[in-house]
């Protein structure tokens, strides 16, 4: 009998090592068909799950209460499954080279209890030929088990979208790919159980791992270009905004926007790519170019703030300056590399600490990631300057009076507003006679 078979009868378990944004909402949907074990090295993370609590948002805690994934941080269990999802993530050094030791350990990991017969996939970003070069000699040597004749691999990029209650891991076609025809075919059935908009079989691993890399590279460049006409257009006094909305008319017209860009994804896989380019004797052009845009941005906010806060007749040391919103992306928790870090570090340059508030961002991650602490926004008042950097749901239902009540009870023209991304009616501010900016 397959394995495949073995797995849709329970006599074979699946297991998902990293159980992130990621990891969690693929073992919760294929625990709905199939025996799953749901494996992360933090205890803390695992004990929120058994109690029914999703820190990630991505299913609710419904779903987690009510779901046959048995959660454990005791790797010995991974012995009992088959098939071996790996979704750790693949950051980046501070030298912008990849960052492979999460998906190390978790090959280390799966090697030492990996048996004969097995499948393991690997859903991490990574630059073509992480799979085949750095991953299957670990699990070979962790194992003792020789690739291709006692154990396969495949590789299914991850295409979840976190935040996004549209395009999830049920309506994204999946990308799966495997060593040979028969991994291949088995790979692809196990994740047809889950995904109802079906998969694209890849001709290899490598040609999978490249068009994953490539599809935020891809993003980053086209918001690059955004944030370079938003840079454009400022200095020629026009609104960005406004001119997006009319070339957006045409049915052409990529509807990118400016902003910052974060989050493990978009302002990570460049780097991957364009590391692999780098060993092959080629320097990336273009797609460094957009990096070196994209990365520059909480500069470039910052140094409009400050025009800003001069024109209002504030005094630059003594700002008091408000920031609403810190994670990577609006309507979602994630604070793991938000550039609005950019913007408070580009502050205490000035001089400025800056006051935090975000409804969505977990408080305890932000203290233990960037030593931050959060103001609730009843605490805020006295405001010389806001900054509306991500923006949550949280932030739609503000109106011009919610708003006026967080800065000092001065003239309108002595208060500065800038709205990051264009949430707000720019008008209604600027005819109230706010110093309003936006990108």
């Amino acid at each position: 009998m397959s394995l495949y078979n073995k797995i849709i009868n329970k006599e074979e378990k699946i297991s998902l090592i990293g159980l992130g944004y990621v990891g969690m909402p693929i073992a919760v949907a294929f625990a709905n068909k199939v025996d799953v074990i749901g494996y992360d090295i933090s205890s803390e993370k695992i004990e929120l799950y058994k109690k029914g609590i999703d820190p990630t948002k991505e299913v609710g805690n419904d779903l987690i209460k009510n779901t046959t994934v048995e959660f454990t941080n005791d790797e010995t269990k991974l012995k009992d499954a088959k098939f071996h999802i790996v979704a750790v993530p693949t950051p980046i050094n501070k030298d912008h080279t990849p960052d492979l030791r999460p998906i190390e350990s978790a090959s280390r990991t799966v090697g030492r209890n990996l048996t004969k017969g097995s499948v393991v996939v690997y859903e991490s970003t990574v630059y073509p030929g992480v799979t085949e070069e750095v991953c299957i000699p670990i699990l070979e040597k962790e194992s003792g088990l020789k690739c291709g004749l006692d154990f396969k691999v495949g590789y299914s990029p991850e295409r979840i979208n976190p935040g996004d209650k549209v395009h999830r891991l049920e309506t994204i076609v999946k990308i799966v790919s495997g060593m040979d025809e028969d991994t291949l075919d088995t790979v692809a059935k196990v994740y047809e159980l889950v995904v109802d908009a079906g998969v694209h079989k890849a001709e290899s691993i490598k040609v999978a791992e490249a068009a994953k890399v490539i599809e935020n590279s891809q993003r980053d460049i086209n918001i690059a270009f955004m944030n370079e006409l938003s840079m454009i257009f400022n200095e020629m006094n026009i609104d960005t905004k406004a001119v997006l909305e009319a070339a957006g008319t045409k049915w052409n017209f990529l509807k990118f926007f400016p902003g910052l860009v974060g989050g493990h994804c978009i302002g990570v896989d460049p780097y991957y790519l364009t590391y692999k380019a780098e060993q092959m004797g080629y320097h990336s052009q273009i797609i460094l170019s957009g990096r070196r845009i994209n990365d520059g941005m909480g500069k470039y906010v910052v140094e409009n703030l400050i025009k800003k806060l001069i024109k209002a007749d504030i005094s630059v040391k003594s700002a008091k300056v408000v920031i609403l919103g810190f994670t990577f992306k609006e309507n979602c928790p994630d604070t793991r590399n938000t550039r609005v870090i950019d913007i408070v570090n580009e502050l205490r340059e000035y001089g400025i600490e800056p006051i935090i508030s975000d409804p969505q961002a977990d408080p305890l991650e932000t203290k233990q990631e960037y030593d931050l602490h959060l103001a609730e926004i009843s605490e805020i008042t006295d405001a010389d300057a806001i900054v509306l950097a991500v923006p949550h749901k949280e932030y739609e239902s503000l109106s011009f009076n919610d708003l006026s009540k967080f800065y000092k009870d001065v003239s309108n023209k002595n208060r500065v507003l800038i709205d990051v991304k264009g949430l707000l009616d720019r008008k209604e501010y600027e005819d109230a006679g706010y110093n309003y900016w936006r990108l």
